[in-house]
């Protein structure tokens, strides 16, 4: 039996809407953007992305773009109307479009290889 625990996500989608900056109450800056991947006989699905600290070129990123992200899947919770909400998005560590293929390569190898070190350790 393997014993070994991930969380590793690749997501290639084309951007919703054009990213959004925010600053957090920690003046922490994140980026937010809204994927939909297509999904043969099935339908899309749209797929929220935060981004810590991603580079400011994002903004300049066009609806409709194939994009490529690497990252992790997160859940939290806050506090919204006087109720306890949550939200599942994933967490960027690596995004680039898909035109950019050096880049967007570079973001899948690198899933490939946490993906391969966990398996050769195992």
């Amino acid at each position: 039996m393997i014993d070994i625990a991930t969380n590793v996500v690749a997501l290639v989608g084309r951007l919703t809407r054009p990213a959004e900056e925010r600053e957090l109450p920690s003046g922490d800056r994140l980026l937010g953007l809204d994927l939909t991947v297509d999904r043969p006989d099935d339908r899309a699905e749209s797929v929220p992305v935060v981004w810590p600290a991603g580079p400011a070129s994002v903004l300049d990123w066009q609806p409709g773009e194939l994009i490529v992200v690497v990252g992790r899947v997160r859940r939290r919770f806050f506090r919204s109307g006087g109720s306890t909400q949550s939200r599942t998005e994933v967490v960027a560590e690596l995004a680039a479009p898909a035109r950019h293929n050096k880049r967007a390569r570079a973001a899948i190898d690198l899933v490939l290889g946490r993906l391969d070190d966990l398996l050769v350790d195992a």
